[in-house]
């Protein structure tokens, strides 16, 4: 009788745990909402006109095309059904399995100010990409017939929430658009004027990076004329700008990169949550009282040696999904079960602008050109498939050589009642 496994969510954990699964008399079955992966840490480059969406994002079903082993269902998940184990689907379905895998991911998190999303969304996921890259562009299209000077500067102000890799590299590459990609296609407004705001409630940027990587990285958007704001939060957020502590910023385009939530996997299990709304898990990756079910990716709660929480990055995952999947081999084998859970830190990386990006390896810190060459090289690497690489690296050099982006389509339906 097949050992029948469950995937729920097809992003990094998700994948490597399927892929590294291979056993006779095993059937993986993953559900996703969408039919795609996702390669997130490119994500905000969508966002910001860089890369086309095919290019960071494949189907799932297309990955496992040699694997009979793996079926693929679009579907969302409503619940688990603990004790007779079945997974239940948005519209009735229910998939039984044996091992059930949650690797759902996160959203995210407004710290209890929900009522701020619709004027400042997250990146999470491609639609909120082509949602940002939209509003990005109305804003200098709408700034190109605005005569009020004004409402003018409040369309030209851009603010993003939060500086940590992402809202860092998203300021960058606004600048750069502002600054070089777009200086000579308008007539009425002058580009270079926007003000891109970064804000950070924290004493500083980068906050997981060296003190010095940060102050680097800070001097590097400052040159780009990006304005860095920080040790204040941001107290209120509206359609016409933000709020940092009392002093109010007309700004009709904000971004948030400030904070994630995890997905309800932890309640749909019972198991205990962090403040984020992350699953606790044990040692070997698997809910208290359910090692039939494992919570792995940005869903887990897991600490490192030292005591400190596994970050939600892709390599973080990527290594939890092959430890569970070593964990299922080792019971289907009769084997022992391998130790627990060891994370292996890789260092953080983040780009800042053209030839400058900042790497921490712990006591190897880079920064500048070669950290830029590093941290681009990196990125192609973990991409999927020969197609995908040779077109991100085609859509980087044609950006660094020319000044022009790609993707600088308005293509997605807005929802804001000021539409163009």
């Amino acid at each position: 009788m097949e050992h029948r496994v469950v995937i729920v969510g097809g992003g990094f954990a998700g994948l490597q745990l399927a892929k590294d699964l291979k056993c006779p008399n095993l059937s993986i079955t993953i559900i996703d909402r969408r039919n795609h992966h996702l390669f997130q840490p490119l994500l905000y480059q969508v966002a910001t006109t860089v890369l086309a969406t095919s290019e960071i994002a494949w189907p799932i079903r297309a990955v496992f095309r040699g694997r009979k082993d793996v079926t693929t269902l679009l579907g969302e998940v409503v619940g688990v059904d603990v004790e007779k184990r079945l997974v239940s689907l948005k519209g009735g379905h229910a998939i039984p399995y044996d091992t059930l895998v949650l690797a759902t991911g996160a959203r995210h998190a407004y710290f209890g100010r929900d009522e701020w999303e619709p004027f400042a969304p997250g990146l999470k996921a491609l639609e909120d990409a082509t949602t940002i890259r939209r509003r990005l562009l109305l804003a200098f299209e709408k700034a190109e017939l605005e005569t009020d000077p004004q409402a003018r500067a409040g369309l030209l102000t851009f603010s993003i929430i939060g500086a940590g890799p992402t809202g860092v590299e998203m300021a960058g590459i606004i600048a750069e658009l502002a600054r070089r990609t777009l200086v000579e296609e308008f007539r009425n407004i002058d580009t270079t004027s926007a003000r891109i705001l970064l804000v950070e409630a924290g004493p500083r940027i980068l906050p997981v990076f060296h003190e010095a990587l940060s102050q680097y990285a800070e001097r590097s958007l400052a040159s780009m004329g990006v304005e860095v704001r920080t040790g204040r939060p941001v107290t209120d957020c509206t359609e016409e700008g933000i709020l940092i502590g009392d002093e109010f910023v007309p700004s009709r385009t904000v971004i948030w990169a400030a904070g994630v939530q995890a997905s309800k996997a932890a309640v749909w299990v019972g198991a205990e949550t962090d403040r984020a709304g992350r699953a606790i898990v044990q040692p070997d990756l698997t809910v208290f009282e359910h090692p039939d079910i494992f919570v792995v990716g940005d869903t887990a709660s897991v600490k490192t040696g030292d005591g400190m929480l596994v970050p939600g990055i892709a390599p973080a995952a990527k290594q939890q999904g092959k430890y569970v999947a070593q964990m299922i081999k080792a019971r289907l084998n009769q084997r022992s079960a391998p130790p627990a859970f060891k994370y292996r830190h890789l260092g953080n990386l983040a780009t800042i602008g053209p030839s400058s990006a900042v790497i921490d390896f712990g006591r190897l810190r880079l920064k500048g050109t070669i950290a830029w060459w590093i941290w681009g090289l990196a990125h192609i690497y973990f991409l999927i498939g020969t197609r995908s690489r040779m077109a991100v690296a085609l859509s980087w050099l044609w950006a660094f050589t020319s000044g022009h982006h790609s993707a600088r389509l308005i293509t997605q339906k807005e929802t804001l009642k000021d539409e163009v």
